[in-house]
């Protein structure tokens, strides 16, 4: 079984701001989630793990990063403070803006410029054209209107790694999730 990182919503926004203020502080939700799922999987290949630390799913338009999903095109919880509400604004044909600032603090060096790559590279581009290109990666799968997931080692494999970096990586982030529960009790 992969290993499940704690979904850290504040890096999520965190990156997903960096991103609209690349783009001018809006950008169609899609688009936004395709980039940053880009990024991730850059990381994931290049560092053996993730900016968001999110799961992700193939659904019909391609890969997707499931909480972010949800935190855009459904709004905040109104049982529960989220960072995400607190800087991105609910959608509105569908596109998300960015109402606040949300810091870098979570956000290494190293990501930032991977975020800024991966804009530099697919910023240009539609959310179809985005569509299309996630389409044609190995690890996605048509759902045929469901949802498939997509674990750290169906990313690794597509990226060309070996079955041995794919299980060191894999006890990696597992020793990663461990510590993050023993530290937070969740």
């Amino acid at each position: 079984m992969s290993p499940r990182l704690r979904f850290n919503e504040k890096k999520a926004t965190q990156a997903a701001a960096h991103l609209l203020k690349r783009r001018g502080g809006r950008m169609s939700y899609m688009k936004l989630i395709k980039l940053l799922y880009l990024a991730d999987r850059e990381a994931i290949l290049a560092w053996g793990r993730p900016i968001t630390t999110d799961g992700y799913v193939s659904m019909d338009r391609g890969p997707v990063l499931s909480r972010v999903l949800d935190l855009a095109t459904d709004g905040e919880d109104p049982g529960s403070p989220s960072a995400w509400a607190a800087s991105i604004s609910a959608p509105s044909n569908y596109e998300v803006r960015l109402m606040n600032e949300a810091g870098d603090d979570e956000l290494s060096d190293a990501e930032i410029q991977l975020l800024d790559r991966i804009f530099t590279e697919h910023g240009h581009k539609s959310r179809w054209d985005l569509v299309k290109l996630t389409h044609t990666l190995p690890e996605w799968i048509d759902p045929h209107g469901s949802a498939i997931a997509i674990t750290y080692a169906d990313i690794l494999k597509a990226g060309g790694k070996s079955d041995l970096e794919v299980a060191a990586v894999e006890d990696e982030l597992a020793g990663l999730a461990e510590t993050d529960l023993l530290l937070t009790g969740r």
